[in-house]
């Protein structure tokens, strides 16, 4: 599939309606680790002009989708994405082990769905 830099009204709609649903029913770091895999699957074809190469939520769910599935749930960075830590969501380092929970989900999934709603259309 090629790269994505743009969503249908009703994609992003579902995402949303997917991620309120899952924080109603949802409990443990688990779960919500892997909510993070499920929000980032639904844009997994971005184009790195959507998000860019800084700092950013969509970047920041990029790298802990990342960290989860190759990396134990321990965060890593990439060589592409100028991390720093002080100006994400959530304040994960390298090293950082993964364990999200409702409110941590809640504010990312919020900041990523605020970044990518630029790009519905």
């Amino acid at each position: 599939m090629l790269g994505r830099n743009s969503y249908s009204p009703g994609e992003f709609d579902a995402a949303a309606k997917a991620v309120a649903e899952a924080l109603d029913a949802g409990e443990g770091p688990i779960y919500f680790n892997n909510l993070v895999l499920a929000l980032d699957r639904r844009f997994v074809h971005r184009v790195r002009a959507v998000a860019g190469k800084t700092t950013n939520p969509l970047n920041e769910l990029e790298l802990i989708a990342e960290s989860l599935m190759n990396s134990g749930g321990v965060f890593t960075t990439n060589t592409v994405i100028k991390w720093i830590p002080e100006q994400s969501v959530l304040g994960l380092g390298p090293g950082d082990t993964i364990a999200l929970t409702r409110d941590d989900f809640e504010r990312l999934s919020t900041a990523v769905l605020g970044q990518l709603s630029e790009f519905v259309g």
